[in-house]
């Protein structure tokens, strides 16, 4: 028995287009794939980050003008008529992991607490003394903090 070569002629060998339509397909669902998972990205990381975040900071910051509303009004209650008082107090450094200010604002008829951090604000009123007694000032959450009481005012 004897063994032939096979042999091929050049135009008898087709192109073989099945490698590349494969490729073509791959590409194609790999770059849409992509596409929608930078989309969901995007979409999950303001749903379930930023949005938890900034509620948790509104109610931060809630509680912390409460509690500055508070040492206001203790302040006020028991100045002196001729002297001065003191106060040290402290605040988280930060809320959420980021910083934030507090300031003391007069809004014609009534004295609030704001405490801010860009768009996310909380106004506490000071409850009783807002017609009585100017509060003046603003601070951030580092360090520590401080009231000052003068009878005869700064």
């Amino acid at each position: 028995m004897k063994i032939r070569p096979i042999t091929y002629r050049v135009s008898d060998m087709a192109p073989s287009e099945e490698g590349l339509t494969t490729l073509i397909e791959y590409i194609s669902i790999s770059g849409i794939l992509l596409l929608l998972m930078v989309m969901m990205m995007f979409t999950v990381n303001d749903v379930f980050m930023e949005g938890p975040a900034n509620t948790l900071a509104y109610h931060a910051f809630t509680d912390i003008g409460n509690g500055i509303s508070t040492r206001v009004v203790d302040i006020y209650l028991i100045a002196p008529y001729d002297g001065t008082i003191d106060s040290k107090f402290d605040i988280p450094d930060d809320v959420a992991g980021r910083d934030y200010f507090v300031k003391a604002l007069n809004t014609g008829t009534d004295q609030v607490i704001e405490v801010r951090r860009g768009d996310i604000f909380s106004h506490i009123s000071i409850a009783g003394i807002g017609a009585s007694k100017g509060v003046v000032g603003e601070t951030t959450g580092g360090g520590w903090n401080r009231i000052m009481y003068n009878s005869k005012g700064f």
